[in-house]
């Protein structure tokens, strides 16, 4: 348990998928943790899994399905983020490579935490009332889009340690 929290929940887990509206468009959806601000009520994330909608296998393209997990939104960059922006707890990436080569490709398969090391208490802490899960596919002729589940659980923090964590949260958005 990270110091100046007190856990208030057991552990829950919480559900989320998105999906583009059209083939390879940047699509964010949005979480409601319904956290209580007037108790200084956040959230203590220590597990994500993000599962993406396979890229599509065209002969000759290469075609991915990107996907991340925030604690702020990024709606106005319109990107899917990577593990070195401030923000984002998670990443999950599937790509096919076909090398302009026809009937064949390799596929990759990338994951940002998707589970912590043992030594981790915990990945990350949410201190606003959303989370936000970006996607967005390329080169694919169909819509993408991912699913998945965070795990954690609620936490009071004292005063100061609450007005920390939501000005930097805010502050690094």
């Amino acid at each position: 348990m990270p110091t100046g929290l007190k856990a208030s929940s057991a552990t829950v887990a919480i559900g989320f998928s998105v999906e583009e509206a059209v083939a390879n468009t940047f699509v964010e959806g949005s979480v409601d943790l319904n956290l209580s601000p007037l108790d200084r009520e956040v959230f203590v994330v220590t597990a994500i899994n993000i599962d993406p909608l396979a890229p599509d296998a065209i002969d000759g393209a290469d075609t991915q399905t990107n996907c991340s997990l925030s604690s702020t939104s990024n709606a106005t960059a319109a990107r899917v983020l990577t593990l070195a922006d401030a923000n984002c707890l998670a990443t999950a990436n599937l790509d096919i490579r076909a090398g302009g080569a026809t009937d064949w490709g390799v596929s990759f398969t990338r994951h940002g935490m998707e589970a912590p090391p043992a030594t981790l208490d915990y990945i990350g802490i949410i201190s606003t009332n959303d989370f936000f899960v970006q996607c967005k596919g390329l080169g694919n002729t169909s819509t993408k889009g991912c699913s998945g589940k965070v795990y954690g659980y609620r936490a009071i923090a004292s005063a100061d340690i609450y007005a920390a964590l939501v000005q930097s949260e805010v502050l690094s958005a």
